[in-house]
């Protein structure tokens, strides 16, 4: 990933580069990278750094500084958030997409079950919404679209996995519908490189990209191939998974290698 962004930039692909990687490495990242290219400039941020009183001049130093990369924590990075109005546009998206789903059961005859599991699910992004925009604590921090990074490595990638999902399916093991906020923000943040690199901008790592289930390469496939899922009428994961793989009944071993 150092050597990537390094020549990314001589070759000017590239201006700047942010690493994202476990709290824990952030300084033996750094090391490493400085081991590898000692004249680099690099920024590394450290717990003090992302504290409410200086995040904000922290922020401000990474858009306003000519730097090779910055290297920060998952949980810092979570931190930075996009513009209201970019998460606004998103949401607004997810409510769309609900409400077609939504409307293509009703017209079909789907199972209860599902509608309500949907309309659950379109409730929570609609109270999301509203909580942002009645936010009256207006954070004055430096968005993620003013850092003014344009290419973003992510470490140990499988960490994000857990993003929202909207599916019909039901009683098939592997599929929940949970999401975990650092997830849809890093979800969000990818959309946004993409549009700005032409879906260049993202580079995941990780040892173990399918670790429970096959909705893992789904969800791998809409952090960095988006277009093509969606140019392919692959972007909802019903599509995605009649294309690629077939609901099967059989008998499963849990952890205790008792049948279930």
């Amino acid at each position: 990933m150092i050597a990537a962004a390094m020549e990314s930039k001589r070759l000017g692909l590239c201006n700047k580069s942010l690493f994202v990687v476990p709290n824990h490495i952030i300084e033996q990242f750094a090391s490493e990278f400085m081991q590898l290219y000692p004249s680099a400039n690099i920024l590394v941020t450290s717990k003090k750094d992302f504290a409410m009183n200086n995040r904000k001049k922290f922020c401000s130093k990474i858009a306003t500084g000519e730097y090779d990369a910055i290297i920060m924590g998952h949980s810092q990075f979570e931190k930075i958030q996009l513009s209201q109005e970019r998460q606004a546009h998103f949401l607004n998206q997810q409510i769309y997409d609900l409400t077609l789903s939504i409307n293509d059961l009703r017209k079909n005859g789907g199972e209860y079950y599902s509608i309500k599991q949907l309309e659950k699910s379109k409730k929570k992004v609609e109270e999301k919404l509203k909580k942002l925009n009645d936010n009256s604590k207006k954070d004055t921090v430096v968005t993620f679209e003013q850092l003014g990074t344009d290419r973003l490595f992510v470490d140990e990638a499988h960490n994000f996995k857990n993003l929202y999902l909207y599916t019909k399916m039901r009683n098939v093991g592997g599929i929940a519908q949970t999401e975990a906020q650092k997830s849809s923000d890093l979800f969000m943040k990818c959309r946004y490189l993409d549009e700005l690199t032409g879906g260049k901008g993202v580079v995941f790592a990780t040892g173990t990209p399918v670790s429970n289930s096959m909705v893992e390469l789904y969800t791998m496939q809409r952090y960095l191939q988006y277009s093509a899922l969606n140019k392919n009428g692959l972007l909802h994961f019903d599509s995605w998974a009649s294309t690629f793989g077939e609901t099967v009944s059989a008998l499963e071993l849990n952890p205790s290698r008792h049948r279930l």
